[in-house]
């Protein structure tokens, strides 16, 4: 992949037997089409995100991989600054639709080219993204409580 790729390739690295390889995360499309096309990743069994709110590029963005004919797994990672794009990879495997779908909602992360990136698990008035660390999650809860469903949280 250094070679193909060069700089874009950050690092790589193998934990428990998992190859895990940091991106940079303008290339992840090219990349992740590499890793089907070339490489067997035929699946794509996760795509979540990890925030780390005192780092610059705040958040890591995580794709699981795995290969049937090569019976093999693979991490991408890639960091994300907190209103940095990220390409979407839907077109890649399908199953990222819902996957990015969920770490728009929970993170921020916004996926450009995503075909209709919106929330999927908050009510679509929710504010913020729960999952980031900064997130006051009561105070949040409480007011849509209230807003909502007209009665006092049990917070």
């Amino acid at each position: 992949m250094k070679s193909r790729f060069g700089e874009a390739i950050r690092e790589a690295s193998l934990d428990r037997k998992q190859a895990i390889v940091l991106i940079d995360v303008a290339r992840l499309r090219e990349i992740s089409r590499f890793c089907r096309d070339e490489e067997t990743f035929d699946m794509l069994t996760d795509l979540t995100a990890v925030d780390w709110p005192k780092r610059e590029k705040r958040f890591d963005i995580i794709l699981n991989l795995y290969s049937f004919p090569k019976n093999e797994r693979l991490r991408l990672k890639a960091y994300a600054a907190e209103n940095e794009p990220v390409p979407s990879v839907c077109e890649i495997w399908p199953a990222a639709n819902w996957l990015e779908r969920e770490c728009y909602d929970m993170f921020g992360t916004v996926f450009e080219g995503h075909p209709d990136l919106k929330r999927i698990l908050m009510p679509d008035e929710w504010e913020g993204h729960p999952l980031r660390k900064d997130y006051d999650i009561l105070t949040q809860d409480t007011a849509w409580i209230r807003e909502n469903l007209g009665i006092e949280s049990g917070q």
